[in-house]
C-alpha cells in the first residue's frame, strides 16, 4: 500500500519507478494522498511548467518532481544544448524554425515518459504560440499546462542576479515576457503574480491540478 512521502522522504525521485499493479509504477505526493491523488494523476502524467525566464518556473518543477513517485523532470533548455554547429539565439526572430524542432524532440520526450507511467514534469518555455506543436508531437490527447507570469521587473530582477545560468539577458526577458502576456490563451492557464516562495507556488500548482483548471487538450 502506498504512502505519502513525509518531509524526510524529500529526495531526488526523478525516474526511480516502483511496481504497482500489473508492473506499473504507482504515484505518491506528499500533500496528497488515497484515491483523490491517484484519480488526478490518471487524468494527466505531464504536467508543464513555463513562463519567461525569471518566472521560476525551474525552481517550481524541480519541487514539484520531487512530489511525486515515480517522476520524471525533463529540462527543455537540454534540448537546445544538444544544438552542435549552427544554432541560433532561441528568441530571435530567425530561431523560429530551430525552435520548432527544438520543441518536437522535447514534447516528444515528454510524452514518452508519460505514457511509460511517470509523472512527467516539464520545464521550459512553451508559449502559447507553439502550444499545439508542443501537443501534437507529445502524442497525448491532453495535460497539464500552467503559464507563471510574475510582474517584468520581478523577472528582470531575477535574471539580473543569476549566477548559475547563462542567460542574462534584461531585453530578451522583457520581449519574452510581453510575449507570454500578450498571448491569446484561456486565462484558467495563467498564474498570475504568483507567491515569491517556490514551494507556495508548487502548492498553487498543485491544487490547479486537482481541479483540473490546467486541462489543456489537443485539438
Amino acid at each position: 500500500m502506498n504512502r505519502p512521502l513525509s518531509k524526510a522522504d524529500n529526495t531526488s525521485l526523478t525516474v526511480n519507478a516502483r511496481g504497482g499493479s500489473r508492473g506499473r509504477p504507482q504515484f505518491r505526493c506528499p500533500h496528497l494522498s488515497g484515491r483523490s491523488w491517484q484519480q488526478s494523476v490518471r487524468m494527466s502524467s505531464l504536467l508543464v511548467v513555463t513562463g519567461p525566464p525569471g518566472a521560476g518556473k525551474s525552481t517550481v518543477a524541480r519541487i514539484l518532481a520531487d512530489r511525486y513517485e515515480p517522476s520524471v523532470l525533463v529540462v527543455g533548455d537540454a534540448f537546445f544544448q544538444f544544438l552542435a554547429r549552427g544554432s541560433i539565439q532561441p528568441w530571435l526572430p530567425e530561431a523560429n524554425e530551430q525552435n520548432e524542432v527544438v520543441t518536437r524532440a522535447a514534447a516528444s520526450a515528454a510524452g514518452r515518459y508519460a505514457t511509460g507511467g511517470y509523472m512527467t514534469v516539464f520545464d521550459g518555455i512553451v508559449g502559447p504560440w507553439f502550444l499545439p506543436t508542443f501537443a501534437a508531437a507529445t502524442g497525448l490527447g491532453y495535460f497539464d499546462y500552467v503559464i507563471l507570469l510574475p510582474s517584468v521587473k520581478r523577472c528582470v530582477e531575477r535574471v539580473a542576479l543569476r549566477r548559475d545560468h547563462g542567460f542574462r539577458s534584461e531585453g530578451a526577458t522583457r520581449t519574452m515576457h510581453r510575449e507570454f502576456s500578450m498571448a491569446e490563451v484561456d486565462p484558467r492557464h495563467v498564474l498570475v503574480n504568483p507567491p515569491d516562495q517556490p514551494e507556495d507556488v508548487a502548492d498553487a500548482v498543485v491544487t490547479g491540478v486537482l481541479a483540473k483548471s490546467w486541462v489543456y487538450r489537443a485539438d
